[in-house]
């Protein structure tokens, strides 16, 4: 990433709006990347590329035009942003989601106007609209009807009702809609500062947004435009009516067969929570097995209980051919040597996703991107251009909800305060709302030791779980990872019910810096999950076997 140098000058003649225009053009013309004039001050700041340019250049430039002068220049602090504190009055964020607001309402706290510029999805983005919200609601409602039809109790029999899946639907639109307003819409009531303003935005310069043919100049921009449903180039499939996350979640009728492409996150809840509806689902995955990116203990605990269930899953598989239409979707495909050929009435393509950082301007300023279109930022969230930040999940990294809310939060600060805080991850949970959850924190053993780091791992099946046994739900386990030398707690993995409720524990030691011994010294509720933690602590220097219950 280039480094910049940043420098103010002092010049004569200007006398209007127009002298400001005028002498930024010529900044720019003489190779500077970031310009911001102001006639009262006589002032211009500028940040340059010293490979580019310099300012002997840019000075000459200025002194050339014949109107102004520069007097005199100093070099500012590479280490602060440009017009830091006070001086950013205003700023552009695009963008309308999670990233988004939690800028703007930073922003706002910090005395700075904004100007909020957002296309596509509704106010809200993708987690109100079509993400975490409906996801997790329609997944509740499938384990409400796949309960209704099961009972791990001897002595009571479930007999199944009625499944109107089109009200089920109804009642998912409500409760977005609702949390659309509640949350987006009269929220930006209480901040008379915040603008919104529906239209794409494009980025011309540093200090320049233009959106519905009107430029909207601003100190600062922030990019947080999100992703999207990544649709892989597999022959045929622009060609056939396909679903994706989005879609789906908007069908009024269960389908009685689906096709679901992917073994992440997004691909394994929503091809369980159609199966509980009543589809006969297949799930196809390129690698050898399902969350790849996780120890195999954890993804194998997994496929154990979706196999168990009824879903079909087939790992190793490469995708050659689809082709079908409203009635029939068929897919070739090859695993281990073996060509194949799989009929459905629906395709769910549930293979990531992308961000969303085309149409912006981003090359021709000079925003650099990743491999995966996410854009590059530093440690402190700003692009490659001085002056413009990027947040959520435009960056292509971790596309959480609460990540999102956190980037923007921190963008803004760092665009407005000056760069005093660097981004964090190093305690950031993850759930797969699937059923049972997982959920994980931290470091699994094999990246510990990648490290350097002296990693243990010690895994308490869920069947040694009080908790687990009384309710009859023993499926999952607990895995916590420590350093060896130190004791502390590095990371934890759960594969339980409830697994995103316990998680926050281990997560919380971690920052803690909290060690396994400590953990099992802990005060536990007796017939909680979270006991199970305790006893996993506890595994790492007794045998829980030889204790009773409560006992430690």
């Amino acid at each position: 990433m280039a480094k910049f140098k940043r420098f103010e000058f002092n010049i004569s003649g200007m006398t209007c709006k127009g002298c400001e225009a005028t002498v930024a053009g010529l900044l720019k013309r003489a190779g500077a990347q970031e310009v911001k004039v102001d006639f009262a001050e006589g002032k211009a700041w500028v940040a340059i590329n010293p490979e580019d340019t310099s300012v002997t250049r840019l000075v000459a430039e200025i002194d050339g035009s014949g109107h102004y002068r520069v007097k005199d220049w100093r070099e500012e602090s590479n280490t602060k942003s440009l017009s830091a504190g006070n001086t950013v009055r205003h700023i552009i964020i695009i963008g309308g989601g999670s990233a988004a607001f939690a800028a703007a309402i930073r922003a706002a706290e910090l005395g700075v106007s904004v100007t909020m510029v957002n296309e596509g999805l509704p106010i809200g983005g993708t987690c109100v609209n079509v993400g975490c919200v409906p996801s997790k609601t329609l997944i509740r409602a499938a384990a409400t009807w796949y309960r209704c039809r099961s009972s791990e109790f001897e002595g009571i029999s479930c007999t199944p009702g009625h499944l109107n899946f089109a009200t089920v639907i109804d009642q998912k639109n409500a409760l977005v809609s609702s949390l659309r307003q509640q949350k987006y819409r009269d929220v930006l009531k209480n901040y008379p500062q915040i603008q919104f303003i529906s239209g794409r935005g494009k980025i011309e310069n540093p200090y320049t947004v233009r959106v519905n043919h009107q430029q909207i100049q601003g100190d600062r921009i922030i990019i947080a435009t999100g992703a999207s449903p990544k649709i892989p180039n597999i022959p045929g499939i622009h060609q056939v009516p396909y679903l994706t996350s989005t879609s789906a979640m908007a069908l009024t009728e269960v389908p009685e067969s689906l096709i679901v492409l992917g073994g992440r996150f997004v691909a394994l809840e929503l091809a369980q929570m159609f199966h509980r509806f009543g589809s006969q689902v297949t799930l196809l995955q390129r690698s050898e097995r399902i969350l790849p990116q996780l120890p195999p203990s954890v993804s194998e605990e997994l496929t154990q209980h979706l196999l168990a269930e009824g879903v079909v899953i087939q790992t190793g598989v490469q995708l050659l051919k689809i082709e079908g239409n409203l009635q029939e979707i068929t897919v070739q495909f090859q695993q281990k040597g073996k060509q194949q050929t799989l009929r459905a009435r629906k395709l769910l393509v549930a293979t990531g996703r992308q961000p969303n950082s085309d149409n912006l301007g981003l090359d021709q300023l000079g925003i650099q991107r990743k491999a995966n279109q996410g854009i590059l930022v530093d440690d402190y969230l700003q692009t490659t251009v001085p002056g413009i930040f990027a947040a959520g999940d435009v960056l292509g990294e971790h596309m959480f909800v609460y990540t999102a809310a956190y980037e923007g939060k921190l963008a803004a600060e760092n665009a407005i305060q000056g760069f005093h805080k660097k981004r964090d991850y190093s305690t950031l949970p993850w759930v797969v709302f699937t059923d049972p959850q997982v959920a994980g924190v931290g470091l699994d053993e094999q990246t510990a030791r990648d490290q350097g780091i002296p990693a243990e791992t010690v895994v308490l099946p869920l069947s040694e779980v009080p908790r687990a046994l009384a309710a009859r739900d023993t499926r999952g386990m607990i895995q916590l990872v420590r350093n060896a030398q130190t004791d502390h707690l590095i990371g934890g993995q759960v594969v339980a019910a409830e697994g995103g409720e316990i998680i926050m524990e281990i997560a919380m030691a971690i920052r803690a810096g909290v060690t396994a011994a400590q953990l099992a010294e802990t005060f536990h509720p007796y017939l909680t999950l979270s006991e199970g933690i305790k006893l996993a602590a506890l595994s790492f220097r007794k045998d829980i076997h030889q204790l009773s219950c409560c006992a430690t």
